[in-house]
């Protein structure tokens, strides 16, 4: 399949996931079915646009964060979503829908902060935050070891154990050009339409 055949897909998608998709992620964050305990130890499967990786969560590492990543992967939250931000050497982030109205509805759900317990390292993910108990949504994944990320409060709660060759191949261009703003208010229209070469998550599903 081409790049461009699987944008169209993806698009189409998109749409019919924002018209009749899981309604908990547009309607109410605080719904107890996204508000479920995920399990002490957990994986997850991310098919992408350039190949399948897995994360392995444990939630004693970063509870609060364990449980919103628990949820969000079991709603679909993640389906159809750029990796948004590239920086190689560094990491590489994602986690804004591509859907407005859906990005409305998540930009205040914030969770309390989890205490660090294990270093930045190469292949661990992490909620990304603007600051004392802001984390939402959008999530990074460590190219390298980044402990001096420790003290800033970032919580690994897993880490990646297969497919980090898959991940080291994000394409990253576009570095950090997107607009984060632009991403919440237009979606993957805006991304589409000036970005066009960005992988993108296609299903995560708990294994």
């Amino acid at each position: 399949m081409s790049k461009f055949i699987g944008f169209i897909l993806l698009a189409l998608l998109t749409s019919c996931a924002s018209k009749g998709g899981n309604p908990q992620l547009l309607s109410n964050p605080g719904h107890p079915k996204m508000n479920e305990q995920a399990p002490a130890t957990f994986k997850v499967e991310f098919k992408t646009s350039v190949g399948s990786f897995e994360v392995e969560v444990t939630r004693a590492l970063s509870p609060h964060g364990a449980d919103r990543f628990y949820n969000l992967v079991q709603n679909g939250f993640f389906d159809g979503q750029r990796f948004f931000r590239v920086v190689p050497g560094f990491i590489v982030q994602f986690g804004l829908h591509g859907d407005p109205q859906i990005s409305a509805a998540w930009r205040e759900a914030n969770i309390d902060d989890d205490p660090v317990q294990t270093t930045n390292a190469r292949g661990t993910i992490t909620f990304a935050t603007a600051g004392p108990n802001t984390r939402t949504t959008q999530l990074f994944i460590n190219f390298q070891d980044n402990g001096g990320l420790d003290g800033q409060g970032f919580s690994p709660f897993g880490k990646v154990v297969e497919g980090m060759e898959v991940v080291d191949k994000i394409n990253s261009e576009y570095g950090q050009q997107p607009s984060q703003g632009k991403i919440q208010m237009e979606g993957n229209a805006y991304l589409t339409s000036k970005f066009p070469k960005l992988d993108y998550i296609e299903h995560a599903s708990i294994k």
